[in-house]
C-alpha cells in the first residue's frame, strides 16, 4: 500500500465478496483505512442472531424461533464501523468464534431473516462504505460502483482461518477448521436465498499467493482507473 491520500466520488461504496478465510474481512478493513471510508461487516449481524439463539438454549433452530428473538433483541442493537454493540456494549469478540459463525451461517439461509437484516444493512451503507460479506454484491448493494469476488485456495483459507482461532483455542486442529469450512461453503452456496456467487461485474481476485496489501493495491488500482478515487 502506497499510503497515498484519496479523495473518493461521494457516497462510494465498495463490495467485497468472498467465502470464509478468503480474506475479505482483513483487506476491507485496509481498503477503508486507505479511503476513509466505514468498513461494514455483515455477517456481524447474522453472528449476532445466531449468538442470541445460542443465548436462549432453544432446541428449536427454524425461522420462526430466529425472528422472535430478533424482534426482542434488534432494538437494543447497534452496528457501527467498529462492530456490534448490544445494550451499549461491544459484544463484537464474542461473536468472532467458529461456532458462532457456524450458527449464522444456519440463520442466514432463512429469508424472512435476510429481509430483516437486509434493510438495516443498506440504510447504513447509503453514505458510502467498504462493505465485506457473502452477497453484498448480488443483493445487498447490487449498485454498488465497485465490486469484488475475494477467493483462496481451501487449504489456504483453513489455514488462515486456524491461525486466528488457534490462539484462544490450541486444542483446535487444522483439519478441523477445514471440514467446518467445507460444511459452510456448501451451505451457503446452495442455499435457495441469496446464495453464495460472485456478481456478474464483480472483479475475482484469487488471493492465495498474495500478501494483504497486494490485494488492497489491485483494489485501489482498479478504483482509480475507473475515477471513483483520485490522489490528492
Amino acid at each position: 500500500m502506497s499510503g497515498t491520500h484519496w479523495k473518493t466520488t461521494p457516497s462510494l461504496q465498495v463490495a467485497v465478496d468472498g467465502p470464509s478465510g478468503s480474506g475479505k474481512g482483513t483487506v476491507a478493513i485496509a481498503v477503508g483505512k486507505e479511503l476513509g471510508l466505514p468498513v461494514l461487516d455483515t455477517g456481524l449481524l447474522y453472528r449476532f442472531a445466531g449468538w442470541q439463539m445460542a443465548q436462549t438454549n432453544s432446541e428449536s433452530f427454524d425461522e420462526q424461533s430466529v425472528l422472535k428473538v430478533l424482534k426482542n433483541t434488534l432494538p437494543h442493537m447497534q452496528w457501527r464501523a467498529t462492530g456490534v454493540f448490544f445494550k451499549s456494549k461491544d459484544c463484537t469478540s464474542l461473536l468472532r468464534g467458529e461456532d458462532v459463525g457456524g450458527l449464522a451461517s444456519q440463520v442466514a439461509q432463512f429469508p424472512n431473516i435476510r429481509t430483516i437484516l437486509l434493510d438495516v444493512q443498506r440504510d447504513i451503507a447509503s453514505q458510502g462504505c467498504v462493505m465485506d460479506g457473502r452477497d453484498i454484491g448480488t443483493v445487498v448493494l447490487p449498485n454498488a460502483q465497485a465490486k469484488f469476488f475475494l477467493t483462496a485456495s481451501q487449504r489456504e483459507r483453513a489455514r488462515r482461518r486456524w491461525s486466528q482461532l488457534h490462539i484462544k483455542d490450541r486444542e483446535l486442529s487444522i483439519e478441523q477448521v477445514a471440514g467446518e469450512l467445507r460444511e459452510r461453503d456448501e451451505r451457503d452456496m446452495q442455499r435457495d436465498c441469496a446464495p453464495l456467487e460472485r456478481a456478474k461485474d464483480a472483479i475475482h481476485i484469487d488471493s492465495t499467493t498474495m500478501r494483504v496489501d497486494e490485494v488492497v493495491d489491485r483494489m485501489l488500482a482498479v478504483l482509480e482507473r475507473r475515477d471513483l478515487i483520485q490522489p490528492t
